[in-house]
């Protein structure tokens, strides 16, 4: 599971860091110890998303987040190990982003009804730098309807679509030019009825005097990127739309009441994509981004290249 900064951040690096996909506190993991003495310094596994018994949207992946960095040497044996079954075959494949953060995403998006699971049988696999597995672990998820949102940036509206229909079109801020939204599919990461948002926790500005600055606890937030993306309502752009010039520090602005419809309406892994920005597509590991890539560009990052899920 995510946990990133909770702002709206247009600042700071194009590309999440490595820590991004790390989860503090226990692991998501649901972990069989071994009775044996490992091999070697044990090899675990920090978080599996999504969590066992969740309902997901079509475009999220299955993120794996090691405690230790995987050699690549040992990454296709890793990824052997790492069984993905599925109640009808999805193509699919495992891609590395850096070396703790293994993601499986299906070739194009999952089927809604799909009954995922995945089978993390680490015992006695190394992670090529003397470590090795001392447990399995075992996630069964289900995707969900087929929810969408289209945003364009320059046409100010977001549509919303459920199983191929078309819900509603809502009126939307995004960034500004200084502070521009990322383009590209977001997966989303998270969702929560209020945030504390600073302008300080993104790098935006720490100075209370800049008009830049702010410290506001905000609702109705649906989280994208792990560099502080969220949909949302914001107090400074009440009434978003195309008679409005205000832009934000990079969220998208709804207004009060259809942030609360929006936010009843989606759920972890529904695809928000974004056109019209001046910003380039967010990067794969900056949340849930994974269908940003190409597949040949997924595909160049896998050790193990495409399969397909065994039948569960």
């Amino acid at each position: 599971m995510l946990v990133g900064t909770s702002a709206c951040g247009g600042g700071g690096s194009d590309k999440a860091s490595g820590d991004d996909a790390k989860a503090p506190g226990k692991a998501s993991a649901s972990a069989s110890p071994s009775p044996t003495k490992p091999a070697g310094p044990p090899m675990l596994l920090d978080t599996i998303t999504p969590q066992t018994g969740t309902t997901v949207g079509v475009a999220m992946p299955i993120s794996v987040v090691f405690t230790n960095p995987v050699a690549e040497k040992a990454r296709a044996t890793v990824e052997k190990h790492m069984k993905v079954s599925a109640s009808h075959p999805v193509a699919g494949a495992w891609h590395w982003l850096g070396d703790r953060r293994a993601d499986w995403r299906p070739k194009k998006y999952w089927p809604s009804g799909t009954k995922v699971k995945i089978d993390a049988a680490m015992k006695g696999v190394t992670n090529g730098h003397g470590r090795y597995g001392v447990n399995g672990y075992t996630h069964t998820f289900k995707v969900g309807d087929d929810v969408r949102a289209d945003v364009s940036v320059t046409g100010h509206t977001m549509k919303v679509t459920r199983n191929g229909k078309a819900v509603r079109t809502l009126s939307i801020n995004a960034g500004s030019a200084q502070y521009p939204t990322w383009n590209g599919t977001m997966a989303v990461i998270d969702k929560q009825e209020k945030v504390h948002m600073t302008s300080c926790s993104v790098g935006i500005s720490c100075d209370k005097g800049s008009p830049n600055y702010y410290d506001l606890t905000l609702p109705w937030d649906v989280h994208l990127t792990q560099s502080g993306t969220y949909v949302h309502y914001s107090t400074g752009d009440p009434t978003p739309g195309n008679g409005s010039a205000r832009g934000s520090h990079g969220c998208v602005h709804l207004s009060m009441s259809e942030a609360k419809w929006f936010y009843g309406q989606v759920k972890q892994g529904d695809p928000i994509t974004i056109t019209g920005s001046p910003r380039a597509k967010a990067p794969a590991d900056n949340g849930y981004a994974d269908f940003n890539l190409g597949w040949d560009q997924w595909l160049a990052g896998s050790a193990s290249g495409e399969q397909t899920t065994t039948t569960l």
